[in-house]
C-alpha cells in the first residue's frame, strides 16, 4: 500500500518499535496516531512526528483497560476520518518462573498483549469492511512461536495473538481487509528492563527497533502474512522438527 496520505494508528508508540515505526511512517507521508501510557515520552515522539506529519495526534492511557482501548480505536477513526492501518504493537513483559506467577500477573499480561489488540481490531473492523479495505498489523514475538524461559505469561499472550491473527486472515480473505503478523526476535528496546520482571536470561545480540519498523513497512507491500524480523524462522523449523529434543535443550540452557 502507499503510505503517503494514509491514516495509521500505532499502540506502544512511546518507545522502541512503536516509536521507530511512527517516525518511519510519518517520513513516508502518513498521518500517525500514537497510543501509549507514558505521556511525557509519547509527547516527545509526537513533537518529532508532527514535524513531518502535522495532523498526527496522541492518546494517553492504559491498554489494559479494554473499554478504553476499544474507545481509542474509534476516537482515532473519527478524528482522522478513517484508519487505513491499525498496528497493535504495545506489549508488556512478565519474566517470572511459571511456579511463581500469580493469577493477576497472567491476566494483566493477557489484557495488554492479547485482549487489547483484539478489542481494538474488533472495534474498527466493521468500519474497514464497510470501506472495503484496511490493514491490521499485529506485532507478536518469536515468543509467539516458541515458549521462552521464564516467560510463560508473555509467550501465552503472544501465542494467542498469533492464533487470532491466523484465523483473522482466513476469515477476512477476499474482503479487502488485510492482516499481517510480525514476529520480532531480540530487539533492543526497554522491554528488557521494565520493572516488575526478573532480569532476562538472554544476553546475546539485539537488533535495533528500525529493523522491525522497516520490516512492517515492507510487510504492507508484501503478499506474505507472517514476517520474522530479523529472519529467525530457522528456530521455529528446528523446534517443529524435534519438539521434545528442542524443549529439552532449552531447559538445559536454563540451568546454566
Amino acid at each position: 500500500m502507499k503510505l503517503k496520505g494514509a491514516k495509521v494508528l500505532i499502540t506502544g508508540a512511546s518507545s522502541g518499535i512503536g516509536e521507530a515505526l511512527a517516525e518511519r511512517m510519518a517520513g513516508l507521508g502518513a498521518t500517525v496516531g500514537l497510543v501509549a501510557r507514558r505521556e511525557d515520552r509519547l509527547a516527545d515522539v509526537l513533537r518529532r512526528v508532527q514535524k513531518r506529519a502535522p495532523q498526527s495526534r496522541m492518546w494517553v492511557g492504559d491498554l489494559g483497560d479494554l473499554e478504553w482501548a476499544a474507545r481509542v480505536a474509534l476516537e482515532a477513526w473519527d478524528g482522522f476520518g478513517h484508519l487505513d492501518v491499525l498496528v497493535n504493537n504495545a506489549a508488556m513483559p512478565k519474566r517470572r518462573p511459571a511456579t511463581e506467577l500469580t493469577d493477576a500477573e497472567v491476566e494483566e499480561t493477557m489484557r495488554v498483549n492479547y485482549l487489547s489488540p483484539v478489542r481494538m481490531t474488533l472495534a474498527v473492523l466493521p468500519r474497514m469492511l464497510e470501506r472495503g479495505g484496511g490493514w491490521i498489523v499485529n506485532v507478536a514475538s518469536l515468543g509467539g512461536r516458541l515458549g521462552i524461559i521464564h516467560e510463560a505469561a508473555y509467550s501465552a499472550s503472544k501465542f494467542a495473538l498469533t492464533g487470532f491473527s491466523e484465523s483473522l486472515w482466513i476469515d477476512l480473505r477476499g474482503t479487502g481487509v488485510e492482516v499481517r503478523l510480525i514476529q520480532p526476535g531480540a530487539i533492543d528496546t526497554d522491554i528488557w528492563d521494565r520493572p516488575g520482571s526478573e532480569p532476562p536470561l538472554y544476553d546475546g545480540p539485539k537488533d535495533p527497533p528500525s529493523v522491525v519498523a522497516d520490516g512492517i513497512v515492507a510487510a504492507l507491500g508484501s503478499e506474505h502474512f507472517e514476517h520474522f524480523l530479523p529472519d529467525n524462522k530457522w528456530l521455529i523449523d528446528a523446534k517443529q522438527a524435534d519438539i521434545d529434543g528442542f524443549l529439552a535443550g532449552v531447559a538445559q540452557m536454563a540451568k546454566r
